[in-house]
């Protein structure tokens, strides 16, 4: 997505919200022309993800998934030491350091990352999506 549908945007607050604006536009036209989308995004700002939101629901299903994990524990798995430059204020307006993280209130699914393996993670994904009968029974991870 940031390469091509929304190269050219920074970090700032305006772009990050475009660069969700323009995945929740997309998301939209597929799932409108029954497609399955699957996104996966650093969207901070609640107001973009309710956009976002709103544009999806208004031709299908849309399913937020909160993969919850502390600041601390993002730095530990950073493999591109980004962290590590915004906590010595090298990167401005980095999420959850320099800039805030707006957690959704009430996401459909929530992952605790820093407390599943990523197995058992999929099969909770896997298990909501069933129950709602967006996937047939019996998918597993």
């Amino acid at each position: 997505m940031r390469e091509h549908l929304s190269k050219g945007l920074g970090f700032s607050k305006e772009d990050r919200d475009t660069n969700i604006d323009r995945i929740g536009w997309v998301a939209s036209r597929l799932t409108r022309h029954g497609a399955a989308v699957i996104v996966s995004a650093i969207s901070p700002y609640r107001a973009a993800r309710d956009k976002a939101r709103a544009m999806v629901e208004a031709n299908g299903t849309f399913v937020e998934v909160l993969v919850d994990a502390s600041v601390e524990e993002c730095a530990r798995r950073d493999v591109k030491g980004l962290y590590e430059k915004a906590f010595k204020g090298e990167i401005k307006e980095f999420t959850g350091v320099s800039d805030p993280y707006e957690a959704p209130e009430h996401p459909e699914i929530r992952i605790e990352s820093e407390h599943e393996e990523p197995e058992e993670s999929a099969q909770l994904i896997l298990q909501h999506l069933e129950e709602r009968g967006l996937i047939p029974a019996g998918v597993t991870a």
